[in-house]
């Protein structure tokens, strides 16, 4: 993440602020499901199995296999493309996310619509690559506070006095956007999801026009 310019942690923070949204606004119409956080949607799957709560598990396993999905199909995409793959992969994004929401308003197939959310979000995880890894992760920040705290610690003994700032700035950006999301949800039920995909579509918006060399 030290090695993305300024405009690229912006971005990040944009897509994280969306994937909280989406998430928040995942949990409290599941039930306490993650469309974006795998890990608790695993530890989800293995307390439904002890609870003998079997549609639990397989809702569970579902996203984390949609999420998983989400994840190959958006590689694959970035090696089939020849250039502006992070443009592709926004898109990608963007247009799995719509569908979902047509979906919920239009009651076709709806059951259907969080999986298609899960799929998204493991997608928007390919938008920062490097080398084949992650350079940046957008959905999940567990691995973001322990840099941050691994950075607070350099800063503390006299290594970079900054370098925990961007971490943070990640944390706060998917923080935020859960809170939106949470209270946005509750204004307008799952018409919420219409205010990521407007977020998703101003990142595709400024990505087009340059706003962000392509640099992975």
């Amino acid at each position: 993440m030290q090695k993305h310019h300024r405009h690229e942690i912006a971005m990040a923070g944009a897509l994280s602020l969306a994937a909280g949204f989406v998430d928040a606004v995942g949990f409290i119409h599941l039930g306490g499901y993650f469309v974006s956080f795998m890990s608790g949607n695993s530890t989800r799957a293995g307390a439904a199995l002890a609870e003998g709560n079997p549609l639990g598990f397989m809702l569970a396993m579902g996203l984390v296999g949609a999420f998983t999905a989400g994840v190959i199909t958006a590689s694959i995409l970035r090696r089939l493309v020849p250039s502006r793959k992070r443009m592709w992969v926004l898109l990608y994004v963007t247009a799995a996310l719509g569908l979902a929401v047509v979906l919920f308003d239009l009651d076709v197939a709806v059951w259907l619509a969080p999986p298609v959310i899960a799929l998204a979000m493991g997608a928007e995880n390919v938008i920062f690559e490097r080398d084949g890894e992650v350079s940046i992760g957008l959905t999940y920040m567990t691995g973001t506070l322990v840099k941050m705290g691994q950075q607070m610690a350099a800063a503390l003994t006299g290594g970079n006095r900054l370098g925990w700032v961007r971490y943070l700035f990640l944390w706060l950006s998917l923080t935020l956007g859960s809170i939106v999301g949470g209270f946005t949800y509750f204004a307008i039920n799952l018409n919420a999801l219409w205010v990521s995909v407007g977020i998703f579509v101003l990142v595709v918006a400024f990505n087009s026009r340059s706003w962000m060399p392509e640099t992975n």
